[in-house]
């Protein structure tokens, strides 16, 4: 069948490349329409109580986002003006600062001492603006950029939705540059490991239609995150440039047997499909255990990821048949000297060593898997922004000047009567750490009467069954103070509600960190399993995978443990992502190596001469392969301001070099020495089902015994006296 698609192919390109060219308009179309969504903790569960709490602010309180602005050294009239401006925005729920909030005529002294400091700190003044829709929301992210717009240089807008919004400028700006800078660097790679000027234009311009298919396609996904849409790109360049390198590769080898150049291309085509279909498995595994994490970014990133990797397959087989195919003539015209080195010698080198290259594997296993262990990551997500930002500035005045380093709202029951209130209230400003407790019961202090109190103020606390407490904390997020803080705000507030829901940036990150340690964990066992299951099936083996598998863990363990002696942080989604994607991207890398071994092996050679032929062969193409990942993802490494974008390219664009260096350097000598063992536990190795005479007796046959007699060479011009 497949035979058959191939043949029609190769007699068709211009059609199929103007149906190509055709699709990139929806793809566009759909491209521009996909949402993008800003907020990480809004890829929490549902089922976590922070997320319900978080819920219930939205609905029934109609606080589904909130800002806090500081106005400093200006008169109370510029505050009321600028808040009657920004009431007016669409999606403002309510906005209010003391005065206008209460009234002229309301006698602040009557007022809790510590609730009239919330909202004034000598010259500088603390306003409140809520909104009718979630902080990451289009609706939301258009009304803060509107309040920046209207607000003078001494004001400063703080809270999750400002800092949502500069998010999105950030990454709207820096988009243009990764990729411009990926493809730069990727072309110049892909010119000194072809001949041909012609032909690395033509790979990127292929690898470019399938981005756009696939980036167009994340429509019906809704929505994707802020970090899928930065990497998605870039890295669907970098692990699916391989597959258009296989088959023109192919098509080299197979247009020296054919006078016809659609011949050669239909034999290559189906030569490439099957190898195609199973190299790229591993990398589809790789994304896919991602969907498995509870926190749902991976499940954003993994099936973007997915599906670019088989629709990146689809294109090669399709699209760049045609390319080839139409510019054929030109591609052969315009040469150049070839500029990749020869391997011959190094792999020479290896073998004869390869017992120092196994002792270096093994002893590296242990620094590497205790480093990598003890890499330290954080979770606050302002730490992955750059200082210079509007809201980190202004989150950090509000930390300064109100003593507000972070919120927690509190949904309980409605119908808890005034002295439990009374008495829970002040347990909670016990708990070490905690600034103020705000409450609508706090508002009635001094004898307020409950109708004295404005509607805008008391709904704020008070929605149907349901009222809000909101407490204050000088604790960071993340920290282990606030850590323990929270656990014992949830034992107080559950003595008196049981029902009672805790929520804000604090209570959703610690549910984070929860969930992303018991991910990480399910993702890395899930994403060795699938692979492990894919490499037995295409080696019919037992031994193969654990080789193979074992040779990458070391090259992730070594790149996640450099984080550990540099002595810097990560953020935390980095090793899951890392974990999964290094394994199925660069395990290729050692297929292709272990696939050119077994078959010099059934071509008669001998273990040691097979290792040195499959290293020779297989090299250039990890070389390239890897350089091209590392430059597809080195711009963002380079530009980003994005801390948690910066550092999973970063890794990714060094866990490519290291899993290339551990397979070009590592795996020749684990295949030689474990050749024994791989052809006792693996169907049909030698191909006949037969055991070959040891290898080191049948190498000594080898040797001749005339020194003067011209060396014996085998495929790929290698010497067997050389060894």
């Amino acid at each position: 069948m497949i035979k058959k698609i191939a043949h029609w192919l190769s007699r068709r390109p211009k059609r199929i490349l103007s149906f190509a060219i055709f699709l990139l308009l929806p793809a566009v179309i759909g491209y521009a329409a996909t949402g993008v969504n800003y907020d990480i903790l809004s890829y929490l569960p549902s089922n976590v109580n922070s997320v319900k709490g978080e819920n219930l602010l939205e609905d029934p309180f109609g606080e589904a986002a909130t800002s806090m602005m500081i106005v400093e050294n200006m008169p109370a009239k510029y505050t009321d003006n600028l808040l009657n401006q920004i009431k007016k925005l669409d999606h403002v729920s309510n906005a209010f600062w003391l005065s206008n909030s209460i009234g002229i005529q309301f006698p602040t002294n009557l007022l809790p001492s510590d609730l009239a400091k919330n909202f004034d700190s000598g010259n500088s003044t603390m306003m409140i603006i809520q909104y009718d829709r979630p902080a990451a929301s289009a609706e939301t992210m258009a009304t803060v950029a509107k309040i920046h717009k209207i607000m003078n240089k001494n004001c400063f807008l703080a809270g999750m939705s400002a800092m949502v919004e500069d998010t999105h400028q950030v990454i709207n700006t820096e988009l243009p540059k990764y990729i411009f800078i990926a493809v730069f660097l990727t072309l110049i790679v892909l010119l000194i490991s072809f001949e041909s000027w012609l032909m690395p234009f033509l790979f990127l311009g292929c690898i470019g239609m399938a981005i756009i298919y696939n980036m167009g396609t994340n429509l019906f996904l809704g929505q994707i995150s802020y970090i899928t849409k930065a990497i998605a790109a870039i890295l669907q360049l970098g692990v699916t440039m391989d597959y258009s390198i296989f088959l023109y590769r192919r098509y080299e080898e197979e247009r020296l047997k054919y006078a016809d150049n659609r011949d050669a291309m239909a034999e290559a085509i189906t030569a490439a499909f099957t190898s195609l279909s199973g190299s790229s498995l591993t990398t589809i595994a790789g994304f896919l255990a991602l969907c498995f994490m509870r926190f749902t970014l991976g499940r954003d990133m993994g099936l973007v990821m997915a599906k670019g990797v088989i629709i990146g397959v689809i294109c090669v087989i399709f699209i760049l048949p045609a390319f080839i195919l139409i510019f054929d003539k030109q591609i052969n015209k315009y040469q150049h000297r070839k500029l990749l080195p020869d391997f011959k010698k190094m792999n020479v080198f290896i073998i004869r060593h390869k017992v120092l290259f196994f002792v270096i594997f093994l002893f590296a296993l242990i620094p590497a898997y205790y480093s990598q262990a003890h890499t330290g990551v954080y979770y606050k997500m302002d730490e992955s922004l750059p200082k210079t930002l509007n809201s980190i500035q202004a989150n950090e005045k509000l930390k300064s000047t109100f003593n507000m380093a972070t919120e927690h709202f509190i949904v309980m029951d409605g119908n808890i009567d005034n002295g439990t209130m009374t008495k829970m209230e002040d347990r909670l400003k016990e708990v070490a750490g905690i600034e103020k407790v705000y409450s609508y019961h706090r508002l009635l202090g001094k004898g307020i009467p409950d109708f004295f109190v404005p509607d805008k103020l008391r709904n704020i606390f008070k929605s149907g069954s349901y009222q809000l407490l909101i407490v204050t904390s000088d604790y960071e997020v993340a920290s282990d103070n606030m850590r323990t803080q929270l656990k014992d705000v949830q034992k107080i507030v559950g003595e008196y509600d049981p029902a009672a829901y805790i929520t804000g940036e604090g209570a959703m990150t610690e549910d984070l960190i929860s969930i992303s340690n018991t991910d990480f964990n399910v993702t890395n066992y899930i994403s060795i399993a699938l692979i492990f299951l894919i490499v037995a099936v295409v080696f019919r083996s037992a031994a193969i995978p654990v080789l193979l598998i074992v040779s990458i863990e070391l090259a992730i363990y070594i790149n996640e443990g450099v984080p550990y002696f540099q002595g810097v942080t990560i953020p935390f989604i980095a090793p899951t992502v890392i974990s999964a994607v290094q394994l199925g991207a660069t395990v290729d890398y050692a297929i292709l190596m272990t696939s050119r071994f077994q078959e010099e092996i059934r071509n008669g050679k001998s273990v040691k001469e097979a290792a040195i032929i499959s290293g020779r062969t297989s090299d250039p193409s990890i070389l390239t392969s890897s350089l091209t990942l590392l430059c597809a993802t080195l711009g963002v490494t380079i530009i980003s301001q994005m801390a948690i974008v910066k550092e999973i390219c970063s890794m990714l664009a060094r866990g490519a070099i290291i899993s290339a260096a551990v397979t070009m350097f590592l795996l020749p000598s684990i295949l030689c020495i474990f050749e024994p063992f791989i052809r006792r536990t693996t169907w049909h190795w030698s191909g006949t089902g037969k055991e070959k005479a040891e290898p080191d007796k049948k190498d000594k046959e080898e040797i001749p015994e005339n020194k003067n007699k011209a060396p014996e060479t085998g495929a790929a011009g290698i010497s067997v006296t050389e060894v």
